[in-house]
């Protein structure tokens, strides 16, 4: 198979304040069906500029002729991306990366951390539980931003809680927003939680995945029950 395919940008619309979710048409390539695993992430390029890496934020579908993916603006990549009109062509990659392994976290609690994009790459994780909620323990995301309006998929947090996924936000940098709810770290929010049975998936940045790992192995979380998805 070769290295790239053609995608064709079917919808872009403004998923956060500096986020935009863009939704890929890879029907009629090899790429249908090469999502295996929540978390996974492709390379995306335009012509004459760098590739970069952006995990795949739908989940996986046997037969799926779509794939989504939540972009950050401020480098030129992703801003070139996010001005695409329906119609226009990404090259696509194959999935990289080993995903989370859900069968792995079957018949436990499952804890989620997510801080900014990483979000990306929990979303699949979440749905993919949903179809299957009653094979997993408490399953529970936390979910962090710089600012109020930096949270990804506001619109389906209550879908999500519904579907018996409860969910921790937490803002570092609340400004004069009038936030009212937790601020801080999202390992600072893990409270009287019960995590020695528990499995983990976390994705952000390296600063925040290596201090919500220290915070697990502190509470008695043996570091072979926390997983990354690179």
């Amino acid at each position: 198979m070769p290295d790239w395919h053609p995608a064709i940008v079917t919808s872009r619309s403004p998923a956060a304040d500096g986020l935009t979710d863009l939704v890929l048409d890879i029907q009629g390539t090899p790429l249908v069906g090469t999502h295996a695993h929540p978390g996974q992430y492709v390379s995306l390029c335009l012509p004459g500029m760098e590739p970069s890496l952006f995990a795949i934020a739908s989940p996986p579908e046997p037969q799926g002729g779509r794939w989504e993916f939540l972009i950050k603006d401020g480098s030129p990549l992703p801003d070139a991306l996010v001005r695409l009109s329906p119609g226009a062509q990404v090259h696509v990659s194959a999935p990289k990366g080993k995903g989370f392994p859900l069968e792995r976290a079957r018949g436990h609690d499952l804890l989620l951390f997510a801080t900014g994009t990483g979000i990306s790459a929990i979303r699949p994780v979440i749905a993919s539980v949903r179809r299957e909620r009653e094979s997993f323990g408490r399953v529970k995301l936390y979910f962090g931003a710089r600012t109020p309006g930096a949270f990804a998929y506001q619109g389906e947090l209550h879908s999500w809680e519904e579907g018996g996924i409860q969910v921790v936000r937490t803002v570092s940098q609340p400004g004069a927003s009038g936030w009212q709810g937790l601020t801080g770290y999202v390992q600072a929010h893990l409270g009287e939680d019960t995590v020695q049975d528990a499995m983990a998936f976390v994705c952000g940045q390296s600063s925040m995945s290596q201090g919500v790992m220290d915070a697990l192995k502190d509470r008695g979380m043996p570091r072979g029950h926390i997983f990354f998805n690179y």
